[in-house]
C-alpha cells in the first residue's frame, strides 16, 4: 500500500554540515508523525551528503542537484512533496517536539487560514541570546505588518497545498529574491488568512557571518520594492509605485531610496488610504491596531524629517518633533 503522508517538509540543504544532524533529528523526533521528509541537497562542497545518507527512516525522501540556489530548490522539493500541508525547514534550525502537532490542529481548527507559522527562539551559534521572534499573531495585524516587512520566520511555516495551486510557488526572478520569503507571504495574504502560533516551536539559528549580520545589507531595496507593490494593492492606484516606494523607503530607513520631491503630507494620505482599505478589507472596527499605525507614522515622519533636513540637524529636528508629539 503506497503510503500518504499528510504534511511534506521540505529541507534545503547548502553545506550545512555544522548542524544538519540536529536539525534531521529535531524533524524525525516530532509527536506528530505522519509526514514525509524531502531533502534537497543543492549541490554542497562538504560532507552533507554522508550525514544524511547516515539516517535510516522510511519517512526520508533525498534528492540531490547541482546549485540552482534555495527558491529554485524549494519549488523543486515542493513539486515532489505528496503532503496536503507544506513544512517549512531550515538546515540548522530545531524544530521542537509539537511543533508539526500544534500547527495541524491549528489548520484543522481554522478552514479560512492557509499558512501558519511559530515564534521562535533565536540563538548565535549554540548560544541562547536571550531574544525571541515574537511576531503578531492574528490575522489583522499580520496583513497590516506585510505591507512593509516580514513577520514570519520562514522555517517556522506550514502552508496548505491550495496556497500553492492558487499564488503559485517561489519567485526564482533575481530581481525579486532574496528575500523570496516576504515576496511570496505578500501573495498568499492577498487571497488566505494567514496567522502565528504565539508559542516557541522553534530554535532559529543566527549565524554572526551572514550577510545579513555584516552591516551591509543587500536584501533592503529589494524589501522596499516588494513592499511598494504590496502598497499599491492594497491603496488600489496602481499609478502610484513611486509614492508608494517613498512611503516603503521611508519605513525602513532607506534615505537614499526616497525621492528629492517626497512630500509628508502626500506620503501620510497614502498610509492612512492603505490603512482604511486594510480595516474595510478585513472587515475590523475603527479602532483597529491604533497603536501600531501611530508608531509606523510616528516612524515615517521621523525619518522624513531626517531625509528633508540632512544629517545631524535632521535627526536632532526629528526627535524634537517626536518628544512634542508624544506630549500632545
Amino acid at each position: 500500500m503506497k503510503y500518504t503522508p499528510f504534511i511534506s517538509v521540505i529541507l534545503p540543504v547548502f553545506n550545512g554540515a555544522p548542524y544538519l544532524r540536529a536539525s534531521i533529528e529535531s524533524i524525525l523526533s516530532q509527536t506528530y508523525g505522519n509526514f514525509e521528509l524531502i531533502i534537497i541537497n543543492d549541490g554542497s562542497t562538504d560532507n552533507s551528503d554522508k550525514i544524511i545518507e547516515s539516517f535510516d527512516d522510511s519517512r526520508i525522501r533525498y534528492y540531490y542537484h547541482k546549485n540552482q540556489g534555495l527558491p529554485a530548490t524549494l519549488n523543486f522539493g515542493i513539486e515532489r512533496a505528496g503532503g496536503e500541508i507544506i513544512a517549512r525547514h531550515d538546515q540548522d534550525d530545531i524544530s521542537l517536539p509539537l511543533r508539526f502537532e500544534r500547527q495541524v490542529e491549528f489548520l484543522l481548527d481554522n478552514a479560512n487560514c492557509g499558512m501558519v507559522g511559530t515564534w521562535a527562539e533565536i540563538r548565535t551559534d549554540d548560544k541562547s541570546s536571550n531574544r525571541i521572534h515574537q511576531h503578531p499573531s492574528d490575522n489583522a495585524s499580520l496583513q497590516f505588518f506585510l505591507l512593509f516587512d516580514n513577520p514570519f520566520v520562514h522555517s517556522s511555516v506550514m502552508i496548505r497545498r491550495e496556497v500553492f495551486d492558487k499564488v503559485g510557488f517561489y519567485s526564482i526572478d533575481c530581481l525579486r529574491q532574496p528575500p523570496e520569503d516576504y515576496e511570496f507571504w505578500s501573495r498568499v495574504a492577498r487571497n488566505f488568512e494567514v496567522a502565528n502560533l504565539p508559542e516557541v516551536h522553534l530554535i532559529y539559528r543566527e549565524i554572526p557571518t551572514s550577510m545579513s549580520r555584516t552591516g551591509v545589507n543587500p536584501f533592503l531595496e529589494k524589501v522596499v520594492n516588494i513592499s511598494a507593490e504590496n502598497l499599491v494593492w492594497e491603496s488600489r492606484r496602481g499609478d502610484e509605485y513611486k509614492l508608494a516606494r517613498d512611503l516603503a523607503a521611508l519605513v525602513h530607513g532607506a534615505f537614499y531610496q526616497v525621492s528629492p520631491e517626497a512630500r509628508f503630507k502626500i506620503i501620510s494620505h497614502l498610509f492612512f488610504v492603505v490603512i482604511e482599505n486594510v480595516r474595510q478589507r478585513l472587515n475590523l472596527d475603527t479602532s483597529f491596531a491604533q497603536e501600531l499605525v501611530d508608531l509606523r507614522l510616528r516612524t515615517i515622519r521621523y525619518n522624513y524629517l531626517i531625509c528633508r533636513f540632512g544629517g545631524p540637524l535632521g535627526k536632532l529636528i526629528a526627535v524634537f518633533d517626536s518628544i512634542r508629539s508624544l506630549k500632545r
